[in-house]
């Protein structure tokens, strides 16, 4: 029987398969998908607005107290565009389709697919909810402790993953190998290394890409403090200090406590905040998130920074974490947009699955005799709701 040759829709698909289940992280988070980027005459240029949930505030007794409706947004830009370039030989695209893929498709696919995983996770430095466990490994309360923070943040009880770094996976698989009952469960564990079903999380994955954090020179009891009082918004202005921040590095400040989210009750435990920005020292604004917000619907904390109250930063100076993650799917969010269709090459072609579209491209080259190609992907990434994820630092 001869054999047939393969067709640019039957490489797109294959290609898109390999992709999709190889990302753990973005293929668990929420993924916007538009079509409007791919209507010719149609186009919303590179950015889709996502809205956040509307919050009001209760009103106490008969008298009417009308509030306005001020809807957030974030803007998610679909900007980078990654791909992985090849060439096939007509004999090459004889091969079975399983052939075509163990040998050509699924190589691409593993190196293209950690590349956009690697991006996506870098919105981990986004999250201000830590479970401060360094020092120790990680143990089941560790992940207990971070389901407690989603929940106080009212994160739905479906879609939340735990996604563990190798050493934190080891640990946890470790310290759990005798609490299964499910033999199924428990062959996972000594055949896969995986923890499986546990802790209020629906699925438990291992990833080597979730990136490294690194903090600033200050040390936890930072001796910056407060420089003003009634502070509101997304920085806070401290005193004169000789020490650094790095982006990600999460504080505390004194008598800022946090609200229970629908109540606004005081919950007595101090709001975490991220810093969104490199600060160099001395006195000057820090950045950070969430914005400080102490009335209306919007609001996170009990009251303003203390006024010369201290500063306070989780974990040493000028360390390095490596960060396991708890979230919910909507805490994220990725978008991938269609690509322009080419005209007059060999063929093209492209497919879009769960939120993701991948084009493939190919032409002749008369010159060298060869038939080169090209996979391309066309993706953003934004944190929407960092509330509903929380860092777990261990070890």
């Amino acid at each position: 029987m001869p054999n047939s040759i393969l067709t640019a829709q039957q490489i797109t698909r294959e290609s898109q398969r390999i992709l999709h289940q190889k990302l753990n992280f973005v293929g668990s988070i929420n993924r916007q998908y538009d079509d409007s980027f791919a209507k010719t005459g149609a186009k919303i240029g590179d950015t889709l607005k996502i809205r956040l949930p509307n919050e009001y505030t209760v009103r106490t007794g008969a008298t009417l107290a009308a509030q306005d409706t001020n809807e957030a947004s974030v803007s998610l830009a679909v900007a980078t565009q990654k791909g992985v370039d090849m060439n096939f030989s007509t004999a090459e695209l004889t091969l079975s389709l399983d052939d075509f893929s163990e040998r050509i498709i699924a190589p691409a696919m593993s190196v293209l697919a950690a590349n956009i995983e690697a991006d996506a996770l870098s919105m981990a430095l986004d999250v201000y909810q830590v479970v401060n466990n360094i020092g120790s490994a990680i143990t089941l309360k560790s992940a207990l402790t971070a389901r407690k923070l989603l929940v106080d943040a009212l994160a739905p009880g479906d879609a939340r993953t735990l996604l563990l770094n190798t050493q934190d996976n080891l640990d946890l698989v470790d310290a759990l190998k005798g609490l299964f009952q499910d033999s199924s469960e428990i062959s996972k564990q000594y055949r896969e290394g995986k923890v499986g079903r546990t802790a209020g999380f629906g699925d438990i994955y291992e990833n080597t890409l979730l990136n490294s954090q690194a903090t600033g020179t200050a040390l936890s009891a930072t001796t910056y403090t407060v420089n003003g009082a009634n502070q509101t918004g997304s920085g806070v202005i401290v005193a004169t200090g000789a020490t650094t921040f790095k982006k990600g590095d999460v504080v505390t400040f004194a008598g800022c406590n946090r609200v229970h989210p629908e109540t606004k009750v005081d919950t007595g435990v101090l709001q975490s905040f991220v810093v969104t920005a490199d600060y160099a020292g001395g006195a000057g604004t820090l950045a950070i998130s969430p914005a400080i917000v102490t009335s209306g619907g919007r609001q996170n904390v009990a009251a303003s920074p203390t006024n010369g109250g201290a500063v306070v930063k989780v974990g040493g100076a000028s360390a390095i974490y490596r960060p396991s993650l708890a979230y919910h799917r909507d805490a994220f969010a990725f978008a991938s947009a269609d690509l322009e269709m080419p005209e007059g090459v060999h063929f093209a072609a492209r497919e879009q699955v769960d939120g993701l579209s991948m084009r493939i491209v190919r032409q002749y080259d008369i010159n060298s005799d060869k038939i080169p190609a090209r996979i391309d992907v066309l993706y953003g990434y934004k944190t929407l709701r960092a509330q509903l994820a929380a860092r777990i630092l261990s070890n």
